[in-house]
Parts: C-alpha cells; structure tokens; sequence
C-alpha cells in the first residue's frame, strides 16, 4: 500500500493483539461503541486500525485508555452480522501505520495515521533465501514438536516473516517490537532466534518468552 487513508481512520485499540501486515485475523465485536465503528467501516472504505492498548488500560476501559502509537491498518475482508447485532469479522493488515493526532472520541475514536514503509528487499537475494530457509526449518521444528502446522513455504518472505510473528507465542509487547522494525530481514532473523530459544528445553527464559494468554 503506497498511499494512506487522506481522512482518519477508525482505531480499534485491543489489550493483547498486534496485528502485521499481510496477516488475516478473526475478530468478534460485541461492545456497542465498536458496533457502530464496524457499520461505519462498512459504509467506506472498510478500513480500521488496530492499536495496543498501553499497561493500566483496565482503569480507563470504558473511557479512552491510551494506546501505543505504532499500530497495522486493516482492512475488513469478511464480516457476519449475528442475531445478538454484533459482528464476527475477519481483517487482514494492510500496512504499519504511526498515530499523529486523535480526531474523535466519541462512539470511539479515530485518528489520522501516516504510513510506515518497510526497507525494501530483492526477495531472490541469497541473504533472504537463507533466512527464509531457516525460518521454515525452524517454524517445522516448533510445529512437529509442538502438534502445531508450520506456515506453508510458498509465502512471500515479507508474509512468512509476519504470520510467524503474529502467531508466535510471546507477549504483545515484544510482537509490537518486532512490528516496529524497518527491516522485514532482521525481524525474521529475531523472530528465528525466539523460535530457536523457545526450543530448547534447558534454556533460561528471556524477555518475551512467557505465553500470551
């Protein structure tokens, strides 16, 4: 996406989801102010942010607790309105986007957002060969240990890298980490060093090593 939104865009800030670009994502909206932000999404360009809320969000919930600045554009592919008037939708990132002014706080908020492009990178370039062979190894090394599924090899290095990110399980804060990153290559590199470390049994716990609940 070479272009961001000209109008601001409906931010739905989440306390334990960061969502990457490329990444396809199911989500159940129930909460009235929500409900109206999805039926306005719908009447546009069915676009919405997504934002992590920040540490203490509980206090203000159902006011305006703040949320981090970096957050994904997603726009919604697939929606189901449910006999209750709530929705079950699916969005797919778009885009890394950074939050330069709130425009509106009320039923939610929207904000102006400007885009954050990635470093671009030849994806037949043998550094990327390399690590994206790597990734896949050790994507089918979790997977075969754990009874999970290992991303399927014909992804894009760029989608490779970031629906292993997003489906890692390590805290929201460290994924925000590693959605801040300019270089899809060094966030594939760290999110191979995670999965390695995950790995092997006798290893002392790191930063972001915890189950995200």
């Amino acid at each position: 996406m070479e272009q961001g939104p000209q109008q601001p865009v409906p931010v739905f800030p989440l306390p334990g989801l960061v969502l990457f670009p490329h990444v396809a994502v199911p989500l159940h909206i129930f909460e009235l102010r929500y409900r109206t932000m999805v039926r306005d999404a719908l009447s546009g360009e069915r676009m919405l942010a997504l934002a992590l809320l920040r540490p203490g969000w509980e206090l203000d919930y159902a006011g305006s607790p703040e949320f981090f600045p970096l957050g994904c554009l997603a726009r919604i592919e697939n929606v189901e309105w449910l006999p209750n008037d709530c929705y079950d939708l699916t969005v797919r990132g778009l885009s890394r986007v950074r939050f330069s002014r709130v425009t509106r706080e009320y039923p939610y908020r929207a904000a102006h957002c400007d885009l954050i492009p990635q470093h671009p990178y030849p994806e037949d370039d043998p550094l990327v060969r390399i690590e994206r062979q790597a990734l896949l190894e050790a994507c089918r090394r979790l997977a075969t240990s754990a009874g999970g599924e290992a991303p399927h090899d014909s992804l894009a290095y760029e989608a490779l890298v970031n629906a292993v990110c997003a489906g890692a399980p390590m805290t929201p804060e460290d994924k925000l980490t590693l959605l801040e990153m300019d270089s899809v290559i060094e966030r594939g590199r760290q999110a191979r060093e995670w999965l390695e470390r995950h790995m092997r049994p006798s290893a002392e716990p790191g930063p972001g090593d915890g189950e995200h609940n």
